[in-house]
């Protein structure tokens, strides 16, 4: 297994990518005060050791519903009436290939899942909801929290930076 110790540098570098992870490697190894080739292989080690998951594009839910016409999100509840491994595995799998399922969470105690939902319009949270929750008997109850208003959304991890 790859080393997983980091140090404040590492720190300092995934908080600045956390923040903007299009910044360009000299700009970056500036900011941390170490050489460019310093800085490209420590990000790389830190992707390769997992610490970095992935770098994405992060959409406006809103905006894109204004340009697309609909927009729809909602948090669902979910509690199985079976909850051995290979009933919550099953569930879990068929929730993660779900488009529209952007966050699973299995939680405890309540629910057995927190599932965080975004679909086009209600018809298509219906057909969701249909094939997801309707159709599998073992779901129990699954309970839908329709958003009004997000209020705060981060993608980004507490880190424990000591100057």
């Amino acid at each position: 297994m790859e080393d997983l110790s980091i140090d404040l540098v590492d720190l300092r570098l995934l908080a600045l990518l956390q923040d903007d992870a299009s910044c360009s490697n000299q700009w970056l190894a500036s900011k941390v005060g170490i050489s460019p080739p310093t800085c490209l292989r420590r990000v790389r080690r830190l992707h390769e050791t997992g610490l970095i998951e992935r770098q994405v594009a992060i959409l406006n839910p809103d905006r894109l519903a204004a340009v697309q016409g609909h927009g729809l999100a909602c948090i669902v509840e979910v509690s199985l009436d079976r909850q051995g491994a290979e009933y919550m595995d099953a569930f879990e799998a068929r929730a993660v290939a779900e488009r529209a399922v952007q966050q699973c969470w299995r939680v405890a105690p309540g629910p057995d899942f927190m599932l965080v939902v975004h679909s086009r319009d209600m018809p298509g949270y219906l057909a969701l909801a249909q094939r997801l929750f309707t159709a599998d008997t073992n779901v129990r109850n699954a309970r839908a929290f329709f958003s009004t208003k997000r209020a705060k959304f981060e993608t980004k991890l507490p880190l424990a930076l000591v100057s």
